[in-house]
């Protein structure tokens, strides 16, 4: 019979060990050793790649920001040889194309990929989805060409009507258009921001539409069948179902889309026409990008100029990493992220 201590613990010394969790070992094998390392190793390069490239960046941006300030930020103008430079406005355009480009990519791709995931038959899906896919991949001065001598012609009633209509909107205000003169120039229209970010809007629907398309995809089973079982139509399975499920899905496709849309450089350059001025209206001619100024300017930039260059693509490059790192913590908290990690 067990005794007592003065403690009034049990002594120890009678009867057998307490029991204690035996530590269990797993070989994984060698080639799930070698499958972790390189996938490690994989996203160690990745991140130093990242690293280097904002590391460079910001080293050749240093003698221009130390020059600016501040004021780099809250200037519109761009002159570096006259010491008047910053982003004020570049950064604004940036922002209203990839704003115009999103607003339309992203109803275009959740329906495409509803309609493929769920609606099209099987040998019609498969056809679907290499379609999706080659839009992906066309070049992007296919659609500035695309865009600058065939559809800018043809959306320039629609930029009119937007005006006429909604012009007490700031957005949609066009400065110097009588929108009840028939017989007005139209040249107010063309290669504004609006126009340019439709075209990039279609060279993003395919990259948003092809990761929300597999989230969709995966959507359980079990819950499909459940949801059917208790007499849901398929709209009614799909809206209680699979857009739940794919919320993260298309947040996740929806931020690569928009960081895809703040550096498209070849598409914008041949649209728009260049103002280094806080322009706010979409609707009318003139506008700017970051990556547009660095095409436009690069060549013929000065060692102070290729610096400040160098500081827009530092910004750019920020707003991008803000944008994928806000986008990755949201989709980490979705059901769909959940299951991926």
């Amino acid at each position: 019979m067990r005794t007592l201590a003065r403690t009034g613990e049990p002594d120890k010394g009678d009867g057998p060990p307490a029991d204690s969790p035996r530590r269990l070992h797993a070989d994984s094998g060698l080639p799930d050793r070698l499958f972790r390392g390189v996938a490690r190793a994989g996203g160690g390069v990745v991140l130093a790649i990242m690293l280097l490239v904002g590391g460079f960046l910001l080293y050749r941006a240093g003698k221009a920001l130390h020059k600016s300030g501040w004021s780099f930020i809250t200037t519109a103008e761009w002159d570096p040889d006259a010491g008047h430079f910053g982003i004020a406005a570049v950064m604004i355009g940036t922002l209203l194309i990839a704003m115009v480009a999103i607003l339309i990519a992203i109803p275009m791709a959740i329906g495409t990929a509803l309609y493929i995931s769920e609606y099209a038959p099987a040998r019609l899906r498969r056809t679907l989805v290499s379609v999706v896919d080659l839009m992906a991949a066309v070049p992007s001065v296919v659609y500035g060409l695309w865009g600058l001598f065939f559809f800018q012609g043809k959306v320039i009633g629609l930029a009119r009507w937007l005006s006429t209509y909604f012009d007490w909107i700031p957005l949609f205000k066009v400065n110097g258009a009588d929108p009840h003169d028939p017989l007005a120039t139209a040249t107010v229209y063309t290669a504004s921001s609006f126009i340019a970010g439709i075209v990039v809007s279609l060279m993003v629907t395919p990259i948003i539409c092809s990761i929300i398309r597999e989230v969709f995809s995966q959507a359980p089973v079990g819950e499909r069948e459940g949801a059917y079982a208790l007499g849901a139509t398929r709209w009614g399975m799909i809206r209680t179902v699979v857009l739940p499920y794919g919320k993260g899905g298309m947040i996740g496709g929806t931020m690569l889309g928009l960081g895809r849309a703040l550096g498209e450089t070849i598409a914008v350059y041949m649209i728009i026409s260049p103002v280094f001025a806080i322009q706010p209206h979409i609707l009318q001619a003139g506008s700017s990008s970051v990556s547009s100024l660095i095409a436009l300017r690069y060549g013929e930039a000065s060692p102070l100029g290729t610096s400040a260059l160098m500081a827009a693509g530092l910004a750019l490059f920020l707003v991008t990493l803000v944008v994928n790192f806000a986008a990755s913590s949201i989709v980490a908290r979705s059901r769909s992220g959940a299951t991926a990690e």
